[in-house]
């Protein structure tokens, strides 16, 4: 397995790459664009699952995945997390407090520390229990694009309990990624200057008009919204300025007038006695904003590209420099509603194209969830499979930074490969490395549902159908592997025999692609 973190990258020889936006033909649109289109936009399908989409053509399949809101919402899913675990003090804490104080009452002062750390103990489980409601949300939901996104938001706008630790704050967040998760970005940019956890995270409860704090401003412009070389460091402390007074109280955002810098700035160009909404609109007047979000978008979905180096061509091909292109020139056009870009890239051609089928090393999070989804395994143990995120480097609500994490290569080396294999190894079988290894049986069987008795019979039709299924094509070494374990188990379609199968299969290289 070590083969995968060595290997070097890959990159498509020019000539194979067609920078055409133009919608992919109905019949250019089969079993592997289909697989595909449900790996990225989602966590992935069944072979059954797969077929049904391509039966249908790439229009009406991409409809249904982005027009999620059609689907009703499942209310088993939604979370309800409490928002009085952290909370500002109570007026008779606060009169404990001072009494003891002025009293020097050292058991009452530390009375009150005891009833802090009981509280701050409880919101540290408050996270775990949220890490394994969105995981059980990933894996049950009907909108796949939905949480793909909110998963996408949360490690671009990334924020870390660890800066703020108050759970409901970024349970807050995380809801405000969701309803916008495929909607309009300024939406976004101006929900995240009011959103409490970001506020916290960035310091920007500190930012007054006789100190601004550049936190905030900082990192809109050079993470968020236009990129390293597109500002200047005058229009971060002017964007500062704009944000002063932009704070919380409790759970609620509050603007502080009394702290907010009345005075003209100069912010990229433009002037004006400007509020932190006036920043955002003058950040995406600018083209660089639109180009920079369908970079990081095209990069999320598509092929990982080099990172922003003043305006982010170098290490491109001409065909992916036209292709985000006319994907940015979409969604200024369309004044920044995401749909209408992300239908065009899942319709294009340029999106199918071979050079980007099974090129992208999965998170842990779509190694995860993709894996049940598509295999149809036990979830088993929530807790475990999100302490296994945190193992292979995607700890959900505790990104690694505000940069958030880097994907791609990071995510795999002998450490991490080695968890990748265990996770998948007890999905399949409940057997953990360590305790016990008592779990529900796992069966496999609907895997074959689109085969016929007689095929199922067939150890060689079963590999190349598992094969496809799992890795979207047969390659003729793992084939005559698979092929051969099964037809030494004398039954192919025994549920045992399936699950060798698949332990082989998971074990390969390719399977930490899609």
């Amino acid at each position: 397995m070590a083969s995968l973190a060595n290997e070097p990258s890959k990159t498509a020889a020019p000539a194979a790459l067609t920078s055409s936006l133009k919608p992919i033909a109905k019949e250019a649109f089969g079993f592997r664009e289909a697989r595909h289109l449900l790996w990225r936009a989602g966590f992935g399908g069944t072979s059954e699952q797969i077929r049904l989409i391509a039966s249908w053509g790439p229009d009406r399949a991409v409809d249904y995945i982005l027009d999620f809101d059609k689907i009703a919402a499942d209310p088993a899913l939604a979370g309800t997390f409490d928002a009085n675990i952290m909370r500002p003090a109570t007026p008779e804490e606060r009169r404990r407090q001072a009494e003891a104080r002025k009293n020097r009452d050292e058991e009452a002062l530390a009375q009150l520390q005891r009833e802090r750390q009981s509280r701050e103990a409880k919101d540290r489980e408050q996270v775990q229990v949220m890490q394994k409601w969105w995981l059980r949300r990933m894996i049950e939901t009907g909108r796949p694009l939905e949480e793909k996104l909110t998963l996408f938001w949360h490690g671009h706008f990334a924020t870390s309990y660890r800066g703020i630790e108050d759970s409901y704050h970024l349970s807050v967040q995380n809801e405000m990624f969701r309803n916008n998760a495929a909607g309009n970005f300024r939406n976004l940019l101006r929900g995240i200057i009011r959103d409490p956890a970001m506020l916290a995270y960035l310091n920007n409860n500190q930012n007054r008009k006789e100190k601004p704090n550049e936190n905030l401003a900082r990192e809109i412009m050079e993470l968020f919204s236009l990129g390293i070389g597109n500002y200047t460091e005058q229009d971060i402390k002017e964007g500062a300025k704009a944000l002063t007074g932009y704070t919380f109280e409790d759970d609620d955002f509050t603007y502080n007038r009394r702290q907010h810098d009345e005075g003209a700035k100069n912010i990229l160009g433009r002037q004006g006695n400007m509020d932190g909404d006036d920043f955002v609109d003058t950040i995406l007047r600018k083209p660089e904003c639109a180009a920079f979000i369908t970079r990081r978008l095209y990069h999320f979905f598509v092929a990982d590209v080099p990172n922003e180096e003043r305006g982010g061509e170098r290490g491109l091909h001409q065909t992916q420099r036209d292709a985000l292109r006319q994907l940015s020139n979409t969604l200024r056009s369309e004044n920044y509603e995401l749909k209408p870009m992300l239908r065009r890239l899942f319709m294009s051609e340029h999106f199918y194209q071979a050079a980007f089928l099974n090129e992208q090393i999965k998170s842990p999070t779509q190694l995860v969830v993709g894996a049940v989804r598509s295999l149809g395994t036990p979830v088993r143990d929530l807790g475990l499979l999100a302490d296994a995120l945190k193992r292979m480097g995607q700890e959900l609500f505790l990104p690694p930074s505000v940069k958030g994490w880097d994907g791609g290569r990071a995510w795999v080396n002998t450490s991490t490969m080695f968890d990748r294999q265990n996770i998948l190894a007890y999905l399949l079988t409940g057997k953990k490395t360590r305790g016990s290894d008592e779990a529900d049986a796992y069966e496999p069987s609907p895997l074959l549902n689109d085969l016929s008795q007689t095929e199922r019979g067939d150890a060689g039709k079963v590999a190349r159908h598992l094969l496809e299924g799992c890795l979207g094509r047969a390659p003729n070494g793992p084939l005559g592997e698979v092929r051969e374990f099964l037809q030494s188990t004398k039954n192919p379609q025994d549920p045992k025999s399936l699950v060798g199968a698949l332990l082989l299969i998971t074990a390969l290289p390719e399977y930490q692609l899609c």
